[in-house]
């Protein structure tokens, strides 16, 4: 009996389920999470101007469900404005997958007490963990702060692409 009909079969069946699991789609969605912050301003020797800030804080998004952060930045005064450079950003699902984050943009005085809003300010999504692992796309940052308290809120809004492992 010949079984070369059946190996080769049998072969371009295995080829046909590994192909189909390994070349999972891409799925592009939008994502927007709103939080509330706390930042700590410092010294950052990894900063030119040698000053930065550290931030926490947690949110809720539709895609992500509710979530932790925590970034750190770079931060440059001119004046009454303050530009952060240099940002990177880790947003941690309650799942346990994580996003990556490149951010920059300025503060800007409301001409209320110590309150800056966000202006100008970006995201890049550069990666991540889990279903996230491979994850791009970007957006806007807006949100407010008190800088003598270092509370404030902050909202990402723009589009993720990541794998759809299902």
């Amino acid at each position: 009996m010949n079984k070369l009909p059946l190996r080769i079969a049998a072969g371009a069946l295995w080829l046909a389920v590994s192909g189909a699991s390994m070349a999972d789609s891409s799925i592009t969605m939008p994502i927007e999470i709103d939080g509330m912050l706390t930042e700590i301003p410092g010294p950052s020797l990894r900063c030119p101007s040698k000053f930065g800030g550290v931030t926490i804080g947690r949110g809720d998004g539709a895609l992500t469900g509710p979530v932790a952060f925590i970034a750190n930045d770079c931060i440059t005064q001119s004046g009454t404005l303050f530009t952060f450079s240099a940002g990177k950003l880790i947003i941690l699902t309650v799942a346990g997958d994580q996003i990556f984050a490149d951010y920059s943009g300025q503060f800007v005085p409301t001409g209320v007490g110590s309150n800056f809003v966000f202006s100008g300010a970006t995201f890049q999504v550069t990666g991540g963990t889990g279903k996230f692992s491979k994850a791009s796309g970007g957006g806007n940052m807006t949100g407010a702060e008190d800088i003598s308290t270092g509370q404030g809120t902050i909202k990402l809004s723009g589009r993720i692409t990541y794998k759809d492992k299902n």
